[in-house]
């Protein structure tokens, strides 16, 4: 391997998305242009398209200048999430800036003395729950610096905090009963009751929950053994990141750190009852944390200027992450300029119709899996596909349940795999690509769940449980993304 170049060895994270963006591009000179019909679905209120509405079109080769100007495309086509993730990034900085966090989190350090595997376990359930409820992604960004901080402090890698944050809300999302932008949207396309199946969406979801416990403790245990089984023992980051250690000069946890605090948790509570009641996203809660970080600030005792200072501080800590959401939608820019990306989804579901439902079950999975990778909205991927295959599942025996299940899992699993997600590693100093040879084996493990859970969905001898299990209803959270 030694006499490959180093952008393939050690791809750097923008090598690894501009290639993905070229592979883009050469797709739309290869694949031939398609496109479906495409109306407003009054149920979900998304845009669908409309089944069996396929059909060729001219080529529309997507040319070198074009391909660089999709650059700026994505960035402005995203500008919702990067401003989110710069103010989010300046706002807990100033937080930090207090010395409350840091404080907060030596004090409980020592108070644990060895007992963090069960608090480890309890912040892991926490997360997922707001992923498989609530499906909470871009919301867990403020918290992962405060569990890397948290890990470092017992001994662990800034990874085992990553996990405890992000990653177990990505087990809860994928294995979600409840999430309104993923379950709500296609089971409203599917038109199935609200938030049907909970009883058998439970059961998934505590399958997924128990892999993902057993995978990252193992991992923290075997970090806390020996530091040399991190993933990141030896990585050398190119940026100063400060911000991801503790501050050990302010180790008393005063009365003042103690309310600065207080409106962190308040905001942490209106943050979810904004999402659950009012559909709040990337802009209320931008503006919540910018609120609670200058609010914080001067309780804690900054100066205008400092907190000033702090902002900038922490949002040039992720400006190498924020900008990588732009180039990753990038890629989907190509292919909807070069009118190949509908035929990506064609392509996939067409083969489907000429097998047993089992099979076919398991196929819309992994189908599911693989346009993930194109369309990494949840909500956008229900639009895109359901409309194809709810019809598809009548026409073959598959309940539009289990569809429904095998799109969840399709579009939930692969999240913490593909590149997309780089954006949330920044917040922990992981490089990808070693981020992506540990994450794979848990990506594997909750896939093959995921197969089997909807294989057990298809079987004829199920149905009538299924049935009834389907029929429950549960509509408590507003769809809004």
């Amino acid at each position: 391997m030694r006499f490959l170049p180093e952008f393939i060895r050690k791809p750097h994270n923008y090598v690894i998305i501009f290639m993905l963006i070229i592979l883009a591009t050469i797709a739309t000179w290869v694949l031939p242009a398609g496109e479906y019909e495409r109306v407003k679905d009054p149920k979900s209120g998304k845009t669908v398209v409309v089944a069996d509405s396929f059909r060729y079109v001219e080529q529309k080769p997507v040319g070198l200048f074009k391909m660089l100007q999709a650059i700026p495309k994505g960035i402005r086509g995203a500008v919702g999430i990067i401003a989110f993730v710069f103010i989010i990034g300046g706002a807990i900085q100033i937080i930090r800036g207090t010395g409350a966090l840091d404080a907060a989190i030596i004090t409980m350090v020592r108070k644990l003395k060895g007992r963090d595997l069960p608090l480890l376990i309890a912040i892991m359930i926490m997360f997922s729950l707001l992923g498989a409820a609530f499906g909470f992604a871009e919301e867990t960004i403020p918290f992962i610096p405060l569990g890397v901080a948290l890990a470092v402090a017992l001994g662990y890698d800034r990874v085992v905090g990553f996990h405890i944050v992000r990653t177990a809300a990505w087990i809860g999302f994928a294995g979600a009963f409840l999430n309104p932008f993923t379950i709500g949207v296609a089971q409203s396309i599917a038109e199935l009751p609200l938030f049907s199946g909970l009883g058998y969406r439970l059961l998934c979801y505590a399958v997924f929950l128990v892999i993902g416990i057993w995978f990252i403790i193992s991992y923290a245990q075997k970090v806390r053994r020996d530091p040399k089984n991190s993933i990141i023992y030896d990585y050398k980051s190119e940026v100063e990141r400060k911000d991801l250690e503790l501050d050990f000069t302010h180790s008393e946890f005063t009365t003042t750190h103690k309310i600065v605090l207080g409106v962190l948790f308040v905001t942490i509570v209106l943050l979810i009852y904004g999402v659950i009641k009012y559909g709040w996203y990337t802009t209320e809660l931008s503006a919540l944390f910018l609120g609670a970080g200058i609010i914080g600030g001067l309780i804690g005792g900054l100066s205008i200027n400092r907190i000033g200072q702090e902002f900038v501080k922490g949002m040039t800590s992720v400006t190498y992450g924020a900008m990588i959401i732009g180039f990753a939608r990038a890629i989907v820019v190509v292919l909807e300029d070069g009118k190949v990306l509908d035929t990506i989804i064609h392509g996939l579901s067409a083969p489907l119709a000429g097998v047993g439902s089992v099979t076919a079950a398991v196929g819309m999975f992994i189908i599911h899996t693989i346009i993930n990778f194109f369309i990494g909205s949840g909500s956008g991927q229900a639009a895109a596909t359901m409309p194809i295959m709810v019809p598809l599942s009548d026409l073959i025996g598959v309940t539009r349940q289990t569809a429904v299940l095998a799109f969840q899992f399709g579009d939930g699993i692969t999240n913490m795999f593909y590149p997309a997600m780089m954006y949330y590693l920044v917040f922990a100093d992981i490089p990808y690509e070693r981020w992506v040879k540990h994450i794979f084996w848990l990506t594997l493990y909750l896939t093959i769940a995921g197969g089997v859970l909807v294989a057990i969905s298809a079987m004829s001898k199920l149905r009538t449980f299924l049935s009834k299990t389907f029929n429950v209803r549960n509509p408590i959270v507003k769809i809004s993304r």
